[in-house]
Order: structure tokens, then C-alpha cells, then sequence
């Protein structure tokens, strides 16, 4: 049976906050909803409180300093505290459909699956909240990948090294994880990375474990757009979303020279990082175009531009 660990980070989330934990309560299969607040400055944490004095399933933790860390330490806060032999998360303005694990049930009776991920819809909380996604995301309406994939397949996909288009990445709230799984990467989110970090683990843990697509034609959790939204407040292209491409691929660039991973794949996670490194330096638009080329055919490094990427993954 799935004993379920369901990790929220809580930060600045009252409006949100109670119905996100009901609707993890409402699944027989999970065993603890483990709130970790981060220092909020509304009233997060008095609810929080108040959660977990009504139900004994939902467990309250802050960081030891009771400072702000971010999503990611706050998550990994939550992993160390876990006791569920499966780990999901949640974010704390989001919620899961009762389809939830649906598809969890009958695939993790293969004992080699060790991740099921789906598709998540979106509801629109405010006006201006869903002005700002559509003029970034048009047509998102659900987030999931274009087909059914398994094993390495999904880490090629995600890194776009496959012969069909795998999609958008998928999301933290439709992915569930066996514990014997992170225990066994030694994995964690880049507790570095305030934004994309999620993706960031998401690509790792494709490489390092056994995931599966599971319900990927229609939602199982609900992403709440509203103002407050991070990734809508990044103008794309502009200094500030390159900056940060910039550190989550330095991050999966640094990993991969660490792993001894096929190098079709460090060259990809590399090309990314250097493409969004030169886009910083003065003067450096021909060659970040350059690199976006590289990026479509690799040998053009090793020809026209005689970059020699081997060596500096050495």
C-alpha cells in the first residue's frame, strides 16, 4: 500500500494554504502533509498552526533559525522529516484533483518504477494574475508532456535529446517518488537556486532514477494563478530570466561534470549553461547566438568555432 509523505513549503500562502492541505487529506493513502513555513510575513504561519492542531496527519516544521531559506531547503526540510515510504509535493497555493493517484496505484506494483509523474491543470485567481501567464505562456492550459515515456527516455526528453518532442517539463505537484529512491541518489534540491529549482531536481532525478509518465491527458493537481506568481513577473529574454537560466543550468552543468553520464548529455547541459554565460558578458550577442545554433547542431563548436566543450568537461 502507498504510504504517503505530502512536503508543502509555506510561504505567504494564507489565502491558499488551507484548501492545498485539504485536498492531500482527503486520500486514505497519505500518511503525513508536512508543513514547512519559511518565514512568512502574513499570517501563514498561525495557520499552519492551526492545521495541525485539527488534524494529527498534518505535521508543522520551520528551519532551525526560523529564517527564510526558500523552496528548496524548505523541501529538503521536509524529506528529512518524511516517514512515508512515497514522497510527494505540493505547492501551498495549489491543490490535487481525486484523481490524484490514480495512476500510482497500478504502476508502482512494478517494482522497478521508482517515479510516476502527470499532467496538472491551471485555474486563474485573479484577473491580473492570468493577464501576466497568458502573455508568457499562451496556450498552457495543461502542463505534461506530448507522450508516454519511461526510464532514460524521460531524461532525454527533458534535456530535448529525443527523435520526437517530449514536451514542457512536468511538474513537482504530479510527481510522486519512492523514499528508497532519493535515499539511494543521496538527492536534493539546490538549496542555492530561489527559482528553477524544481527543475533542477526533476532533471537529476530522471537521471538517477526509474520514472514513469503516468495520467498525462488530463489534470491531477491545479496550479492557482494569481498575482503573486514568480515565474509571470520574469519579462522573457530580458537581463533578470537570463540571469537566472544562467544558474540553473550552472547548477545542472557543475552536477554533470561529477556524474559519469554519457557525454551527448553533458555536452547538451553544457551548451545551455554557456549559451545563458555569454548572454551576460558585453558584447557577447554573436556568440550567445552562436551557442543557440550549437544548440540545434553540437559540431558546429567543433568546426566553424573550434570551441573545444571536450576539455572543459574534463
Amino acid at each position: 500500500m502507498l504510504e504517503i509523505s505530502v512536503i508543502i513549503p509555506v510561504y505567504n500562502a494564507a489565502e491558499f494554504l488551507e484548501k492545498s492541505v485539504q485536498s492531500a487529506l482527503q486520500f486514505k493513502e497519505v500518511k503525513e502533509v508536512i508543513l514547512v513555513e519559511d518565514k512568512s510575513t502574513d499570517n501563514s504561519l498561525e495557520i499552519c498552526k492551526r492545521l495541525a492542531d485539527q488534524n494529527l496527519k498534518v505535521l508543522l516544521f520551520q528551519h532551525a533559525d526560523k529564517e527564510n531559506h526558500g523552496a528548496g531547503a524548505s523541501r529538503n526540510l521536509g524529506i528529512e522529516k518524511s516517514t512515508g515510504n512515497f514522497i510527494t509535493f505540493l505547492d501551498a497555493d495549489d491543490y490535487y484533483l481525486p484523481n490524484r493517484f490514480d495512476g500510482e496505484k497500478e504502476i508502482f506494483a512494478d517494482s522497478k518504477v521508482q517515479g510516476v509523474f502527470g499532467a496538472i491543470g491551471i485555474e486563474y485567481l485573479t484577473e491580473k494574475g492570468k493577464q501576466e501567464f497568458q502573455s508568457k505562456f499562451s496556450d498552457t492550459s495543461l502542463t505534461t508532456v506530448n507522450y508516454s515515456a519511461e526510464g532514460r527516455e524521460v531524461f532525454k526528453g527533458l534535456l530535448g535529446l529525443t527523435t520526437k518532442t517530449f514536451g514542457t517539463f512536468f511538474h513537482l505537484n504530479a510527481l510522486t517518488i519512492r523514499r528508497s529512491a532519493i535515499e539511494a541518489s543521496n538527492l536534493k534540491f539546490n538549496k542555492t537556486l530561489r527559482v528553477h529549482q524544481d527543475s533542477d531536481f526533476i532533471i537529476k532525478l530522471a537521471y538517477h532514477c526509474y520514472l514513469k509518465s503516468g495520467i498525462i491527458d488530463q489534470p491531477v493537481a491545479i496550479r492557482g494563478i494569481h498575482d503573486d506568481n514568480r515565474i509571470t513577473k520574469i519579462v522573457k529574454y530580458s537581463h533578470q530570466y537570463k540571469q537566472r537560466q544562467l544558474l540553473f543550468w550552472k547548477s545542472l552543468y557543475d552536477w554533470a561534470r561529477d556524474q559519469k553520464i554519457p557525454s551527448e548529455f553533458k555536452e547538451k547541459i553544457y551548451l545551455r549553461y554557456k549559451s545563458f554565460d555569454l548572454s551576460q558578458k558585453t558584447g557577447a550577442i554573436k556568440y550567445y547566438n552562436i551557442f543557440i545554433e550549437a544548440l540545434k547542431n553540437p559540431n558546429i563548436l567543433k568546426t566553424q568555432y573550434r570551441f573545444n566543450y571536450q576539455k572543459s568537461m574534463k
